[in-house]
């Protein structure tokens, strides 16, 4: 129940949040900031890669990565093409766009980078998301999982019995976060804080599925 309202909740911030937001500038700023993105994690530019973006939004790491086969996967893609003028799938012919949650991920295929980006603690069920994202990246493919993570347990302890945080179901510090990782045998490759706060920091966690 707490993840339908979640949803609810995200479905409703997008439309507010979009509501006063050109559609173009908003896309431009979105592409510099996804390419400002691998470069802060001193990534190379993917090219001629198999790339999933899971829970992608409505202006996810996909809309920089022309040069790839990019397969694209949110519970509300349609919604998303329904509310939005900031997204129209038929401007990006280089994705294969899927509206499926995390959990129902199973393809066929497996990916050289699997991007989670500020995903991961809005899911239902968490361990089966991370095994499905384990399981669609390439041996010593990358994974990047971008987060927000807590500073204090209190906080967290108050956020994880009652819903002061709608859209984030979970719960967890970094140091939690890479333990998920590297349980599951991912080496962590580094940890990059993207943005600091008070109560979160917003980490950017890049691991080899060895």
């Amino acid at each position: 129940m707490r993840w339908k309202i979640a949803q609810w909740f995200e479905q409703r911030w997008w439309k507010s949040y979009l509501a006063d937001k050109n559609p173009q500038d908003y896309l431009d700023w979105k592409t510099s900031y996804w390419r400002s993105f691998i470069a802060e994690l001193h990534l190379e530019h993917p090219n001629g890669k198999a790339i999933l973006d899971a829970g992608c939004g409505p202006a996810g790491i996909f809309t920089v990565l022309s040069d790839n086969k990019v397969v694209a996967t949110d519970p509300l893609l349609n919604q998303y093409a329904q509310q939005l003028r900031h997204f129209n799938k038929a401007d990006y012919p280089w994705v294969n766009f899927e509206q499926k949650t995390i959990e129902e991920i199973n393809f066929n295929e497996t990916f050289h980078l699997v991007c989670c980006l500020n995903v991961i603690n809005h899911v239902k069920d968490i361990d089966r998301s991370y095994d499905n994202l384990i399981s669609a990246i390439k041996p010593e493919g990358t994974l990047i999982l971008s987060i927000d993570s807590h500073n204090y347990w209190l906080p967290k302890l108050f956020f994880r019995l009652l819903p002061l945080d709608i859209l984030h179901p979970h719960q967890f510090t970094l140091r939690e976060y890479e333990c998920h990782l590297t349980e599951r045998g991912l080496k962590i490759l580094s940890s990059t804080k993207i943005k600091s706060g008070f109560l979160f920091d917003y980490y950017a966690i890049v691991s080899e599925k060895l």
